[in-house]
């Protein structure tokens, strides 16, 4: 079977989504996704870190670890991987041989077909459990309330930072995004998050309504920050010092919040110890999150592609590197704000080159990027004088 050219014929599109055809499908496997225990991860900035480093740190631990993220990167592969080995493609061949026979039956008999990251989320959670994950990190793909990877029961849900993104599907309205992100919380199990203006009170009342535990960490806690090029350190309620192998002061917390789950888990009878938790956010690496792909010249790649991400990028790089004579290299989806993301960008001093991707017809065309580069650049200079 040829991966690539089976999975381009479903869909990517996902508009009034539900967990039908997930429910039909994982029933067809016996419902895989029933045998694993779930760490659930949402939000719209900071899930991948989250999931990277909590994956890590169980990883450290000793565990049999399954982690699922979206999208994937380079090749399909990579967004499914168990002890930090992406799965291979016989793996993928195998599964796909026996799932594509009851997505054809499901084709068949349901109005609406089988899209895209079901057949990715269906893959993956049968892949887990023949696997024998001891836990899982999940990553959610849009949202949470609807998205398909919440047809898993999770042990605790994260909630990362929450902004403005997908708000053709989710709402127009942190409110009504917040909701579809607090949908993941399952009844009598433990939620954790940072806490957040506007997005707590909604969160609790989810947490109550299910009966779900709620940890909350205060960015008043995480205290005695610093930095260097090799880590960010900090303190943490009872955890000093603790150092992080990412850049950027969101990330620690990001860590605060992984320390948080650790805490959960261990109530839950997860053996880790307080080395491993630190080892495992010492030694993270979240691929295309501010990352040194070349030293020399230095050479970064980020993958932010929403308001928040591209407001944390221009903090980072103004955090550490205020003096360098930079060039941005830049693409937009479509799909994405990319006059506010250009608004925020431009903000940064430095040559900017505009390019329309790999794809013409997903990325927004590279002669729209400067038109509009060229009205910002001109608006800037019209508010200075």
């Amino acid at each position: 079977m040829n991966i690539e050219e089976y999975l381009s014929q479903f869909s990517k599109v996902t508009e009034n989504p539900t967990l039908e055809a997930m429910e039909w499908l994982m029933n067809e496997f016996g419902n895989p996704h029933k045998k694993t225990k779930f760490v659930h991860v949402a939000g719209t900035n900071g899930k991948g870190s989250i999931c990277e480093m909590l994956s890590n740190i169980l990883l450290q631990a000793g565990y049999n670890v399954g982690k699922f993220i979206s999208p994937y990167l380079l090749r399909f592969n990579d967004a499914i991987l168990v002890n930090g080995i992406e799965i291979t493609d016989n793996e993928v061949e195998e599964i796909l041989y026996e799932l594509s026979k009851k997505i054809e039956i499901y084709n068949n008999t349901h109005k609406t077909p089988v899209k895209l990251f079901e057949v990715t989320t269906s893959l993956a959670l049968i892949y887990f459990a023949k696997k024998n994950c001891d836990i899982v990190v999940l990553e959610t793909g849009l949202g949470g309330r609807t998205d398909c990877t919440n047809i898993v029961d999770s042990i605790i849900s994260v909630i990362a930072n929450i902004g403005y993104d997908h708000m053709d599907i989710l709402g127009n309205t942190i409110e009504e995004i917040t909701m579809h992100k607090a949908g993941i919380i399952k009844p009598n199990s433990d939620t954790v998050m940072l806490s957040q203006e506007g997005i707590t009170p909604i969160i609790e009342k989810e947490c109550t309504d299910k009966n779900a535990k709620l940890h909350i960490i205060e960015s008043k806690d995480i205290t005695n920050y610093s930095y260097s090029q090799e880590y960010q350190k900090f303190d943490y309620e009872k955890h000093n010092q603790v150092e992080i192998n990412l850049k950027g002061k969101i990330q620690i917390y990001n860590a605060a919040t992984c320390i948080k789950c650790v805490q959960v888990l261990r109530e839950k009878g997860y053996k880790i110890s307080e080395e491993s938790m630190r080892n495992g956010l010492k030694t993270v690496v979240h691929k295309a999150r501010f990352e040194t792909l070349n030293k020399e010249p230095l050479t970064i790649f980020d993958g932010g592609h929403n308001e928040n991400a591209i407001k944390n990028l221009v903090t980072t790089l103004e955090q550490y590197y205020p003096k360098k004579n930079k060039i941005f290299i830049i693409s937009i989806l479509k799909t994405k704000d990319y006059k506010t993301i250009l608004q925020n960008i431009l903000k940064e001093e430095g040559t900017f080159y505009f390019t329309s991707g790999n794809d013409k017809n997903r990325y927004v065309a590279k002669e729209d990027l400067l038109e509009e580069a060229k009205n910002i650049k001109k608006r800037m200079y019209l508010q200075k004088n």
